[in-house]
């Protein structure tokens, strides 16, 4: 009989051990992550210019293909690897809107401003949910990817349609990331 409980306390030990190590649990992601996703989106709406119409992507596209793979990879990691590919993607965004100009854009600076702040908030409130705060090498794929998007926008001379473009990438790009965010689970 003693052999048994022992055994069964074991097993259980392992079973909460396995679970606690993968299931991410963090405060700020239950409370707040939903918030300043809804606000990155609402902001980033909020940019749209109604009175361009991009009726053909196809120069956009064919220059810059969505990374696909690169979520799809991300989707088969563990909880803090993606959370740590959520934090660089939102880096990312952050560095291509502040450091592109964006003069014939119809959006207002402070639009532009609104939705840098809410990013960078979503990207610590992120970082602080991941434990291991060793620094693991920033994803190459993704920053090429994002290099290009960046010397897409130049090559088209910062123009509304680049730029409306841009949101709309970016706005698919918060989207799809969405997905990789580790929910609770009751």
């Amino acid at each position: 009989f003693l052999t048994r409980v022992i055994l069964m306390f074991r097993i259980l030990l392992v079973c909460a051990l396995v679970g606690a190590g993968s299931a991410l649990s963090c405060r700020w992601m239950e409370r707040k992550y939903q918030e300043y996703r809804d606000s990155s989106l609402a902001q980033l709406n909020a940019m749209a210019n109604n009175t361009i119409s991009i009726n053909s992507t196809e120069d956009y596209e064919d220059a810059v293909t969505f990374p696909n793979e690169l979520y799809n990879q991300a989707s088969k990691a563990v909880a803090e690897e993606r959370l740590r590919f959520v934090v660089q993607l939102l880096e990312e965004i952050f560095a291509l809107f502040d450091g592109e100009d964006q003069t014939f854009v119809s959006w207002q600076e402070m639009a532009v401003d609104d939705f840098l702040n809410v990013i960078t908030q979503q990207a610590d409130g992120l970082r602080s949910c991941i434990s291991s705060q060793s620094h693991k090498k920033k994803n190459k794929k993704l920053n090429l990817y994002f290099k290009r998007l960046t010397t897409h926008v130049e090559q088209m001379g910062h123009s509304t349609e680049a730029w409306e473009w841009i949101r709309k990438e970016v706005k698919l790009h918060l989207l799809r990331s969405d997905m990789l965010v580790p929910r609770k689970t009751n």
